[in-house]
């Protein structure tokens, strides 16, 4: 019945109703602060998700039912719905939902016809919203341009984008349906449990026929999405609670990780690799991590995953054990595809591993200068296949912490199938699924008691259960730059706590001085603090790369080493808190423009970095609800400051907090105003438990009392009133 689909009501279970139209089927179900939708024909197949997992739990290894309650928190309803504050109106003539926030409307499904119950607007599902004027755009994971996405249309797919513009490159490595709209009326936030392939529009595309709209198209018929109630950090804590519980992996990861191509890459990489140990000596600079790029798995010229190259490397164990010796972790790098070339090619082929065609014969992709089949993580067989090779290659000659590479899978050919766990599918319609699986695969290679740092550069929501991630291979300009931190911010907004980039850009030009310091200050207050390169015929970006500047970059890196327990108690504060670790000031300070270049680091330090070539002065407008620290001073409004290039950014401290810096021992740096109490969580593990104490400050007249300090540990007290310290 085209464009005049009258549905009715055949089913309230009170937490959920159904209604029927034709062949179609609608149900909604009610949450606390959640309404989901869910739009699909009588026969369809719901394929599992493996996004949508409330807390700290785990989809079982075939995912969880898409339309399963649990841990949602499912309210009852009766004949009105409403959720929160938010009454919420349906119209059965063609299925349309409007949401009123008191008597103004929040927003509502486009007049005429919202979704394409009849195929009406092609292939695929879609649904149209109404578009309210000055509305502001946040989400969609790591796209580029502005942090409010409005006005603009993005693809949502998985793709290899090397040397990317941060500006408007589109698409990128993740597929990210979530987004948080705000505009005069309130915010809400709307994310589409789907990994096909689809687009969204925010305002690009203007129809007389309709008033102002906005879009989301997929290429799954079904639909399934959930609208999320409150303001914009309440609504992302939501949907980051509604997404499973981040990873927290190890202290260690939270210092200096190097990384660079050109080490692996080259003939000698073993000496490489030793001579890096000697610089990091020479210049005391203390390192965490190493990412061990595909180099090490060369044969004739190509990659093999698994394979080691025993000219370039003789022995794996014996180099990680001196390099964990050091304080150092391989992450060595990881690939989903095997070239036809491969020694395990034929016997991954006869198992029926790959994606295949209809016939059952293996699917072939262009891959690093071959022809290559991608291993299919929807058969639990393969699955297991790749735990047992990383568990057998890897882990058991000490390489833990696994960087899952290149996985972007990508799928043109509506003619490639997946086992999908039993059922199968399209592979084109579950791209972003595979580097999930493929990361949880990793992860489950290691003891489930030890905590790991796993990496994943593609993946879909839900990957953060195992895996932090990255910008990709971004590109080395002062504009890029600039753009860069806007997406970090997007991730941020999007439900990403361990995000970074590569510090110095990873594809272009060498960084000249003043970007490379520039971008080293920056990454010192980013989760990730990496150096990454892979620049034809120049030097690497290592910390060494410029030899008169290594006294500004050695202060640069002691104070990252400095900062480590802040940022790792930040990380466990952030992931039981279901927040951002990094964001743009405006999450906390709802009136601050959400353009700023300024950023939290944490709960407690805003962070001033420069962007633009040749300046040497900031100018901060300081949020005025709270009191902020600068070189011991309260400082407040709007300041001018000097942003020196060699030495540390500028950087402000709120007043009421705690930050603990790693000196001679541990240093617990704390900012007082006026009088007031306060504690702070701080996780003083070694970085393979979840243990804490608190630390608690009470402000008098006439001091200032602290108690959880341990013996071996100091106390410097910054003060508005220079009262006395006392310890207990």
């Amino acid at each position: 019945m085209k464009w005049n689909h009258n549905f009715k009501l055949v089913n309230d279970y009170k937490t959920y109703r159904i209604y029927e139209s034709d062949d179609n089927i609608v149900r909604i179900d009610f949450f606390k602060s959640i309404f989901r939708v869910v739009i699909y024909k009588k026969d369809a197949y719901l394929f599992p998700t493996f996004s949508v997992s409330p807390g700290d739990t785990k989809p079982s290894e075939f995912g969880r039912d898409r339309l399963d309650q649990s841990g949602l928190d499912p309210i009852k309803m009766d004949e009105n719905i409403r959720i929160d504050d938010i009454d919420i109106k349906i119209d059965l003539k063609n299925f349309r939902i409007s949401y009123y926030k008191g008597d103004k409307l929040l927003f509502a499904d486009r007049d005429i016809l919202s979704y394409n119950f009849d195929n009406e607007f092609g292939n695929g599902s879609y649904h149209y919203l109404t578009r309210m004027e000055n509305e502001k755009i946040f989400g969609l994971g790591d796209k580029t341009g502005d942090i409010d996405k409005s006005l603009r249309y993005f693809k949502l797919e998985t793709s290899d984008s090397m040397g990317f513009n941060a500006k408007s490159s589109d698409p990128l490595y993740k597929q990210v349906p979530f987004y948080i709209c705000k505009n005069d009326v309130g915010s809400y936030g709307i994310y589409y449990d789907t990994y096909s392939n689809g687009e969204m529009d925010f305002g690009r595309e203007i129809n007389n026929y309709y008033p102002p709209y906005k879009y989301a198209h997929f290429e799954e018929d079904s639909l399934v999405y959930y609208v999320i109630f409150g303001d914009v950090k309440s609504i992302l804590s939501r949907f980051m609670y509604m997404t499973g519980k981040t990873n927290l992996p190890p202290k260690w990861s939270f210092k200096y990780t190097a990384s660079t191509m050109s080490y692996t890459d080259a003939n000698d990489t073993e000496n490489k690799l030793n001579e890096f140990l000697k610089l990091l000596k020479k210049y005391k600079i203390d390192c965490g991590g190493f990412y061990l790029s595909s180099g090490y798995t060369e044969m004739d010229g190509k990659r093999y995953v698994f394979h080691w190259n025993k000219d370039k490397i003789k022995s794996p164990t014996k180099l990680s054990n001196k390099f964990l010796k050091n304080g150092i972790h391989f992450l060595p790098n990881v690939k989903p595809a095997f070239l036809t070339s491969h020694p395990l090619y034929e016997r991954i082929a006869k198992r029926g591993f790959f994606l295949h065609y209809k016939d059952g014969s293996p699917a072939l992709f262009p891959f690093w200068g071959g022809v290559a089949s991608y291993l299919d993580f929807t058969n639990i067989d393969a699955y297991k296949f790749w735990s047992e090779c990383v568990k057998n290659n890897l882990v058991e000659k000490g390489y833990e912490s696994i960087w899952n590479d290149n996985n972007e899978y990508d799928i043109r050919d509506e003619n490639v199938y997946a086992n999908g766990f039993g059922h199968e599918i399209k592979a084109r319609l579950i791209r972003p699924l595979f580097p999930l699986l493929m990361s949880r695969a990793s992860f489950d290679a290691v003891d489930n008691n030890k905590r790991i740092m796993s990496v994943s550069r593609s993946g879909c929501t839900g990957i953060t259960r195992t895996s932090q991630t990255w910008t990709g291979d971004n590109y080395t300009s002062f504009s890029d730059f600039r753009e860069n931190h806007k997406m970090l911010m997007t991730l941020s907004l999007s439900g990403f706590i361990l995000t970074g980039q590569d510090i110095g850009g990873f594809y272009g030009p060498s960084p000249s001085k003043e970007l490379f310091l520039r971008w080293i200050q920056y990454g010192l207050f980013t989760p990730r603090f990496t150096l990454h390169s892979w620049k034809e015929g120049v030097e690497p970006t290592m910390p060494w790369l410029y030899q008169d500047l290594m006294p500004s970059v050695k202060k640069l890196f002691n104070f990252r080493k400095e900062l480590v327990p802040y940022l790792y108690s930040e990380a466990n504060r952030s992931i039981e808190e279901y927040e951002p670790l990094v964001s743009p000031l405006f999450l906390k300070y709802p009136s601050y423009n959400t353009e700023s270049d300024y950023f939290m680091c944490g709960s407690s330090i805003l962070v001033c970095p420069v962007f633009d070539e040749g300046i040497n002065k900031i100018t901060v407008d300081l949020p005025p609800q709270d009191n902020w620290f600068y070189n011991d001073e309260i400082i407040s409004g709007n300041i001018t400051l000097k942003a020196p290039l060699k030495g540390l950014p500028v950087f402000f401290i709120k007043a009421s907090s705690i930050i603990p810096l790693d000196k001679r021992n541990t240093e617990f740096n704390i900012y007082t105003f006026n009088n007031n109490s306060f504690i702070y969580k701080y996780y003083d593990d070694e970085g393979t438990t979840n243990n804490y104490r608190t630390i608690k400050v009470d402000c008098l007249d006439d001091e200032i009392i602290v108690s959880g300090i341990r013996e071996n540990e100091t106390v410097v007290l910054h003060d508005n009133k220079n009262r006395r310290l006392v310890i207990k």
